[in-house]
């Protein structure tokens, strides 16, 4: 993938942003002939040259990779996932000293601006949005209503699964759509274990299966040579197999192909510029990053993909006489509405009996128990609104345990060779209400290097969160216990109880029915401005219990193709 020199102001359309929504809006663009200017505002990596750790073994990291006195000084705020930072990645993730952002109520907005920006350090799981997700808000009298339903969306699911290559297994749920799914990973002996008895235990839909990931199990899919997992797990290192889904090895190569796509990294996208005669957009305005150059891009077709927070922002900056409080903010509700996924509690238990059994390999991926609060008959409880999973594994201990008493000679040899105990993790994440209060805002007193305001936020997890988090111990606990695991114990770390750590970022931008109440119509149009569209996960009205980045590619290709419509229309 080259860096294209631009040599012309003039586009069809103008995508913000590279990673997991902005590369499918450059393939999708492009694809449909449509001449496209894509802006990152950092720098680029190229697919393979530019994933420097992506082949080094701990010994060849400084420390065993923990991060330098360095890192945790330069990036205090990445630091706090307590695994960012980590040497063989960090250097993906962003500077909180040159990209500084302020906190009312405490947020970790965990950045990396780069060309194919999180898609490089993306989970990857991958799980569609249900009716049940789509109807919760109207049906509990919660925030609105979203403007679309399962069907709406389902055949671009397809669309997007079909390309990109999702393993898993389908389990016939009505609230846990089937996909269209490649073969899945293998559970280990443990998991298997655990599965079973939760089958005969329980009698109220759950199940334990793998997880659904983004990663290539069979046969190859379009990119940059994309093949199989090899089973490093290594993904946040950027994997030179593309195994797994990026934008670097598979949409912008694409796009890149068919001759359309014009990359410019180093380019701080800051406004979208508005025309108070045609009532549209007709550019964006960015900073160069390295010279701080302003320039001016035309298009007619605008696409914000630069992440929930940074998309809002722009938004928020684009201020006229028709939009003072920033572009589509007639709701008053842009920047609100912030949502992400709760988690850090669940349980941990001793499987005993399996000390003959060994895994093979590095499995990129974990075992996962849909959601069964909440949805129908004798899963519903008065305690809390909406749902929870559970994501986690087995595995055996650390390898180097060390035994005090046998600190020197071959004793020591042969006992840290041997492997320690399994032990089954069952960590759940739960789906946050949107709530108006939780939100971000610019503070114009505190500015960047390039001059612009930084984001501030005010937000945090209510009284619903709070009770959920309750059975999500419990149930976690309970079921350790029924399946015979040893030394149980359930953990609820309210330390890291706080937005951000889910790296989930939705809702500031949100759909609606109305533009009295939203900013974004069923298309992910500005309902005032409709040829800006918002595709990453400022669009999300609800957040379900799941990773959301499936979701976001599916309204992206529905979204293009919506407004590669319209363009053709205008242009008869």
């Amino acid at each position: 993938m080259s860096n294209m020199k631009v040599d012309t102001t003039e586009f069809d359309a103008i995508v913000v942003g590279t990673g997991i929504s902005g590369g499918w809006a450059a393939k999708e663009l492009c694809e449909k002939g449509l001449k496209t200017l894509v802006l990152e505002r950092g720098r680029m990596v190229k697919h393979r040259e530019d994933y420097p750790t992506a082949n080094l073994d701990p010994w060849d990291l400084p420390n065993g990779g923990r991060p330098s006195a360095e890192t945790q000084r330069r990036k205090f705020k990445q630091n706090r996932t307590g695994y960012t930072t980590h040497e063989a990645r960090q250097h993906f993730f962003v500077d909180d000293l040159k990209h500084p952002y302020n906190e009312e109520r405490r947020f970790d907005w965990m950045r990396g601006y780069h060309v194919g920006g999180r898609s490089l350090m993306w989970g990857r799981q991958s799980y569609r949005l249900s009716d049940m997700d789509f109807e919760a808000n109207k049906n509990e009298g919660i925030a609105v209503d979203w403007p679309v339903r399962y069907k709406d969306i389902e055949p671009w699911y397809d669309y997007v699964e079909d390309y990109i290559g999702v393993s898993g297994e389908n389990l016939g749920l009505e609230h846990f759509p089937d996909q269209k799914l490649l073969k899945p990973m293998n559970l280990n002996c443990v998991e298997e274990h655990l599965k079973e008895e939760i089958a005969s235990n329980y009698d109220d839909g759950r199940v334990l299966t793998i997880g659904r990931t983004a990663h290539i199990t069979e046969g190859t899919k379009p990119g940059d040579g994309r093949s199989t997992c090899q089973y490093r797990n290594r993904c946040m290192r950027g994997c030179p197999y593309g195994a797994y889904f990026s934008s670097n090895s598979s949409t912008l190569p694409a796009a890149e192909a068919t001759g359309n796509m014009t990359l410019r990294p180093n380019s701080i996208a800051y406004e979208v510029i508005y025309d108070d005669t045609t009532k549209q957009a007709t550019g964006v305005k960015i900073i160069d990053a390295e010279t701080k150059e302003k320039i001016e891009y035309k298009a007619k077709i605008i696409f914000l993909c630069a992440s929930a927070i940074a998309s809002t922002a722009i938004l928020l900056q684009s201020k006229s006489e028709r939009f003072p409080n920033g572009l589509g903010n007639d709701s008053g509700e842009l920047g609100h509405n912030l949502m992400d996924h709760h988690f850090h509690v669940g349980a941990v238990g001793d499987a005993e009996g399996f000390d003959d059994k060994y895994t093979k390999g590095r499995r990129a991926n974990g075992i996962y128990i849909p959601r069964f609060r909440n949805t129908g008959g004798k899963t519903n409880t008065d305690k809390f609104l909406r749902g929870y999973g559970y994501q986690g594994g087995a595995s055996r201990g650390d390898f180097s345990e060390q035994i005090a008493e046998l600190k020197y000679g071959p004793e020591l040899k042969n006992e840290i060779l041997k492997p320690g105990k399994w032990q089954m993790n069952l960590l759940a994440f739960g789906e946050a209400l949107p709530d108006h209060k939780n939100r971000l805002y610019l503070d114009y007193d505190k500015l960047d290097e390039w001059g612009l305001p930084t984001v501030t936020f005010d937000a945090a997890f209510g009284e619903n969160e709070i009770a959920m988090r309750e059975d999500m111990k419990n149930q976690a606990v309970e079921m350790l216990e029924k399946a015979g695991f040893k030394n149980v114990i359930g953990y609820d770390n309210r330390e890291r109880f706080a937005m951000g750590l889910g790296i989930h970022e939705m809702g500031t931008a949100r759909m609606g029915h109305n533009p009295d109440t939203s900013v974004l119509n069923k298309w992910n149009q500005v309902h005032a401005c409709t040829n800006v569209y918002v595709t990453d996960g400022s669009f999300m009205t609800s957040a379900a219990c799941h990773n959301p980045s499936l979701g976001y590619m599916a309204f992206t290709a529905r979204a293009v193709d919506h407004a590669v419509n319209e363009f053709n229309k205008n242009n008869a």
